[in-house]
């Protein structure tokens, strides 16, 4: 997760970057990187408008979530930093050119793959979120694709009794990913759920982000190897 052009350690992050941060920022970074889920990683695939992809950001970062991926197999994916307000920043974004790669990827990880779907699809409340499970959910006009639609473990919908068919894709995102957090908890699975030293790693990855000058830091320390 640490990104600069050498190697660089968590600890010596720590050690060298963190101390200068602010009081308060320090503070906030503790509690956030604390307070992390990284078993639910929520997918977006062949979104249109990258607002939407933004918003969906935002509200998994702001709900605790660390995990994010784009399947991007048309138009170069683009975060809209007005949307976003710097969400982007605070998660682990992966980005694959096809969905055939990301659903390897699941499935070679033994990662459920919960695809939002109109079609032969679960209501949201019988669905079983247990385990690491990856949450899909496809565009604004034709939803996931149909190799998604025919490789995911479980189909969800949220049921919706008026007239309209179907939420906004951010709207969808915020009710499914705030449902999953209250389903952990119930299950007795831990939401967080970073070890110590994850948290500690995440720690140093936000130090890295919040600090311009952090990389140059380092290197004059001789804490970046190449």
């Amino acid at each position: 997760m640490l990104h600069s052009k050498g190697k660089v350690k968590a600890s010596d992050v720590l050690a060298e970057v963190f101390p200068l941060l602010t009081e308060d920022r320090r503070q906030k970074i503790e509690t956030v990187a604390a307070e992390r889920c990284q078993r639910v990683s929520v997918v977006v695939e062949n979104i249109y408008d990258r607002g939407n992809v933004s918003a969906v950001m935002r509200s998994a970062e702001g709900l605790g979530y660390l995990d994010f991926q784009v399947i991007e197999t048309g138009e170069k994916f683009k975060e809209a930093n007005r949307v976003t307000q710097g969400a982007d920043k605070w998660l682990s974004v992966t980005k694959w050119k096809s969905t055939a790669e990301a659903i390897d990827h699941f499935k070679k990880n033994k990662v459920k793959i919960i695809a939002t779907s109109l079609e032969n699809a679960k209501p949201i409340e019988q669905v079983d979120f247990s385990g690491p499970i990856a949450i899909v959910l496809g565009n604004e006009k034709d939803g996931i694709s149909r190799e998604m639609f025919e490789k995911a473990d479980e189909r969800v919908v949220i049921p919706m009794p008026g007239f309209v068919q179907s939420f906004n894709i951010s709207i969808a995102a915020a009710l499914l990913l705030y449902h999953i957090k209250l389903e952990k908890n119930r299950l007795g699975e831990k939401f967080p759920d970073l070890s110590h030293e994850q948290i500690e790693i995440v720690k140093a990855y936000y130090a890295m982000r919040t600090l311009d000058t952090a990389e140059d830091i380092l290197k004059a320390r001789g804490k970046i190897t190449l």
